[in-house]
């Protein structure tokens, strides 16, 4: 194999081994954190405070729609609302829904000649060695669109004021592409409540470090 050919096959090799490291940076990185986009819409009154509320959970009542209600339990805290005792009426009736959704979508990928089974790689240009030894061409990996199925778990809470006729006043959805929905679903719990009630119409992304 002549000298120019080995060079170029290392260098090859250097810039897959480098694409490698990077990728798993960012997966490493990915794994330890969760993100949320929360889209809210409210009109909380003013005289909230300390008022009772009820979960009133989706139809089907089983153990999954319990286990989500407590986590609904476990988030709202933060709204300064108390749960009502069971035979006492509530000033606002917590409604929630979930679901995971899936869709298509387009991803760039670098391609890789040992898996893709052909040579990929673009031409980048000429490196010089020492004193004019050892120079090559150099190659930069091709990219390549490829569909990725993406799930997005989703969690809407609605809450009603009966006081006012059961008029909608808070409603509020997290959705997130990290793990299964069970995974997930304490942090969308946490982040339809974060900063509650927040600004009418208000979008935000939020991340959440997750437990190890």
């Amino acid at each position: 194999m002549a000298p120019s050919d080995i060079a170029v096959k290392e260098t090859a090799i250097g810039l897959r081994l480098i694409i490698g490291v990077a990728l798993m940076m960012v997966l490493a990185g990915c794994a330890s954190t969760l993100s949320a986009k929360v889209t809210t819409f409210q009109q909380w009154p003013a005289d909230a405070q300390g008022a009772t509320y009820k979960v009133v959970p989706p139809a089907g009542n089983d153990l999954e729609v319990q286990a989500f209600a407590d986590m609904i339990r476990a988030a709202i805290g933060r709204t300064g609302l108390v749960e009502a005792q069971p035979q006492q009426a509530a000033r606002f009736d917590v409604h929630f829904e979930y679901g995971v959704t899936s869709s298509q979508e387009w991803e760039q990928r670098y391609h890789d000649p040992y898996f893709d089974g052909f040579w990929p790689w673009g031409m980048g240009g000429y490196y010089g060695g020492y004193r004019g030894w050892g120079g090559g061409i150099y190659y930069t990996p091709s990219v390549v669109n490829v569909p990725v199925r993406v799930e997005r778990n989703t969690l809407t809470v609605t809450i009603n004021d009966n006081q006012r006729n059961g008029a909608q006043v808070y409603k509020s959805t997290a959705v997130s592409t990290s793990g299964s929905l069970a995974e997930v679903m304490p942090y969308l719990a946490r982040a339809v409540f974060d900063g509650f009630p927040g600004n009418n119409g208000q979008v935000r992304n939020i991340t959440y470090d997750l437990k190890q």
